[in-house]
C-alpha cells in the first residue's frame, strides 16, 4: 500500500506504534524503545491519518478528548468486530466486567472468547479494551500491562468524575 504509515508517540504510558493507511487506522500499539524500527515514514511524508490519530491521541492524554474521530480498520473474525465494534460503546470514564461485555453481546456463556477477543484488540486506548474489567471489579489481563491498565482508568475516572483514584 503507498499510503501506509508507521508512527510512533512517546505517550505518558509509554510509546506507542500507531499504523494505517491514508484512509484507516489498523494498529496503536504499546511497544518497547529497543522494539522501535528505525526505517519507516518520515513524519514529513506522513498521511493526514497519521497526523490525525497522533493529534488526537495528545488531546485524550492531556484531558481534552473523551473520544476519537477516526476511520478503524482491524482484521479479526466476525465474533472478533463485533467485540470491539462494541467495546466502542463503553462512555469515557466507565468500566464494565467481561461478563457484561458476553451479555451485550447476546449471550453470557461466551465470557471467556470475548475476553480472547477482547485481547486481541490492535487499536489499543482508541477501540478501549482497558474500560474491561473482572466481574469482581478487579483489573485484569491487557496486552499494555496492567499498570497501563489502571493509568489509563484513573486518567479517564478523573476527568469524567474528578475522581483521583480508582482501583
Amino acid at each position: 500500500m503507498p499510503d501506509a504509515f508507521i508512527t510512533y508517540y512517546q505517550s505518558p504510558v509509554g510509546l506507542l506504534q500507531i499504523a494505517g493507511t491514508g484512509q484507516f487506522i489498523s494498529e496503536v500499539l504499546f511497544i518497547d524503545e529497543q522494539e522501535k524500527i528505525t526505517a519507516g515514514t518520515d513524519n514529513n511524508e506522513l498521511p493526514s491519518m497519521a497526523i490525525q490519530a497522533v493529534e488526537q491521541l495528545i488531546e485524550y492524554f492531556h484531558g481534552n478528548r473523551r473520544f476519537f474521530e477516526l476511520p478503524i480498520s482491524q482484521k479479526g473474525t466476525s465474533f472478533q468486530q463485533k467485540v470491539w465494534s462494541e467495546l466502542m460503546n463503553i462512555p469515557f470514564g466507565k468500566t464494565i466486567s467481561y461478563l457484561e461485555l458476553s451479555r451485550r453481546l447476546g449471550d453470557p456463556k461466551v465470557i471467556r472468547a470475548a475476553a480472547a477477543a477482547n485481547g486481541q484488540n490492535n487499536v489499543a486506548i482508541i477501540v478501549p479494551c482497558h474500560r474491561v474489567i473482572g466481574s469482581n471489579n478487579q483489573l485484569v489481563g491487557y496486552a499494555g500491562g496492567l499498570p497501563r491498565k489502571k493509568w489509563l482508568l484513573q486518567h479517564e475516572n478523573k476527568i469524567a468524575h474528578g475522581v483521583q483514584t480508582l482501583f
